[in-house]
């Protein structure tokens, strides 16, 4: 029956699957230990320790979309350009929010 039974292909690709969700789950385990760490023990100046939080949550982002999402930048063009086009639109929602918050704080101070 050819329903029944997981073919090579299968098995192999659901190792890789596997082997990728294990390494991603590490990979992102570390990396929110780490931010945690620096916020917990101050190791670092206020400013220094901003700014390698944003680097860090920049490798959890490339982490996911690569581990958990398979979105590389050599294949599915069209993940890519979707997953692109989103970030676009919440940095300028974003962007703008802010933009316009501190606008606003200015004409009141």
């Amino acid at each position: 029956m050819k329903g029944d039974a997981m073919t090579d292909e299968h098995v192999e690709t659901y190792a890789q699957d596997l082997k990728s969700y294990c390494i991603g789950g590490l990979l992102a385990l570390m990396l929110t230990a780490l931010a945690f760490g620096l916020v917990i023990f101050e190791i670092l100046p206020h400013f220094e320790r901003l700014l390698a939080l944003a680097v860090l949550a920049v490798a959890q982002i490339v982490v996911h979309f690569r581990y958990f999402l398979h979105i590389s930048w050599h294949s599915h063009r069209d993940d890519l350009q979707l997953v692109l086009f989103t970030s676009l639109i919440l940095f300028l929602m974003v962007g703008g929010t802010i933009w316009i918050l501190f606008n606003l704080h200015e004409r009141m101070m």
